[in-house]
């Protein structure tokens, strides 16, 4: 992608639109693995929503159809993307019976995600991959960050009454602040859907910008909820919003929805990405989680990201899965690639 800068912003506010106290000046895009200048945020612009609140839904379902069908990624560069996959990966236990040893086990896994002969076999023994972060709930932040220290893989924490955001507000912050005490370098909160079903874009707003504010140096990834919003406009609409009070990364789901990740939603969410860059000049990552479980499904998100953003959002710092049986297909399917044959899961033990 081209080097692009911000176009012009108004910094006076509208009345009644709550404002970022700060504003740094708009980035341009940097190579691959360069860090970028982290989203401020804008002024609630209600204009610039209106804009952006019509989604065809038919295209972009034949613009995803069209992309998965005529991308066949075989071979040897197979084998490259899924190890690219890896390095993108949230690897995420969020379940009610999590305990300090499992989340040991899959930091564990974490550190060394490829049995050595596979790692071996494809010549990647020396080279780390490893998932970008572990993801999990807040009372094993500290345990997680300890089992990791020193090995650059981040710790986020689902916060703010995950799954589903229905907490006090205070009540949301002050679980954001504690993960943060604990070490967690990545929070992901979750917006309470009601508030999108009424249009009370203000009110999400304030809260998205005090979820930020609580995070400090800590990135802040927005869940939507994709499949509770009813309509590709919700989605469209919500990510804008998260975009313009300073979201990080914007995220698809929690996992526990009936409806998760789809590549329709996504394609609506990084074209709002787009949209929010081409107007300010600062890249937003995003993430797709829930029901991503085979080595196709990510090699289609990675099509997607590749199409529609560029290579720049195949970097960590710009695009994760969540994912937490996707690493074992992955495995699966390398082993495949290296011998030819599949292997039994219990060969490629997630933890």
């Amino acid at each position: 992608m081209s080097r692009t800068t911000a176009h012009a912003q108004n910094d006076t506010p509208s009345p009644g639109v709550t404002v970022l106290p700060t504003r740094a000046p708009a980035n341009t895009v940097r190579p691959a693995g360069d860090e970028i200048v982290r989203n401020p945020g804008m002024p609630l612009d209600l204009g610039f929503l209106e804009s952006t609140r019509y989604v065809n839904r038919s295209a972009l379902e034949r613009r995803v159809a069209t992309m998965t069908r005529r991308r066949s990624i075989k071979g040897d560069n197979q084998a490259a993307w899924l190890l690219r996959a890896i390095a993108l990966m949230d690897l995420t236990t969020l379940n009610s019976n999590d305990t300090d040893e499992r989340v040991r086990r899959l930091c564990a896994k974490a550190l060394n995600p490829l049995r050595a002969d596979i790692a071996e076999g494809l010549g990647v023994a020396d080279a780390k991959i490893r998932p970008a972060a572990v993801c999990v709930y807040h009372p094993f932040v500290a345990t997680a960050v300890e089992a990791l220290h020193g090995s650059g893989v981040h710790v986020a924490a689902v916060s703010t009454a995950f799954p589903h955001g229905l907490a006090p507000l205070a009540t949301r912050l002050q679980e954001i602040e504690a993960s943060v005490r604990d070490g967690a370098d990545e929070i992901d909160v979750v917006i309470p859907r009601g508030l999108v079903y009424e249009a009370r874009w203000q009110a999400l707003y304030d809260e998205i910008v005090a979820m930020r504010a609580a995070c400090g140096e800590a990135h802040l990834k927005v869940i939507l909820g994709t499949g509770d919003l009813a309509t590709l406009r919700n989605v469209t609409l919500a990510s804008m919003v998260a975009m313009m009070a300073g979201a990080d990364f914007i995220k698809t789901s929690t996992g526990k929805e009936s409806v998760n990740a789809t590549l329709p939603v996504g394609l609506a969410m990084v074209r709002a990405i787009r949209a929010y860059f081409e107007t300010t000049g600062y890249l937003i990552g995003f993430k797709p989680a829930g029901g991503i479980s085979t080595a196709k499904a990510a090699l289609d998100w990675l099509v997607l990201m590749k199409e529609e953003l560029g290579r720049r959002w195949l970097e960590p710092d710009l695009f994760r899965f969540g994912a937490s049986s996707l690493l074992t297909d992955i495995e699966r399917q390398l082993e495949h690639h290296l011998t030819g044959h599949y292997s039994a899961n219990y060969r490629h033990a997630m933890a």
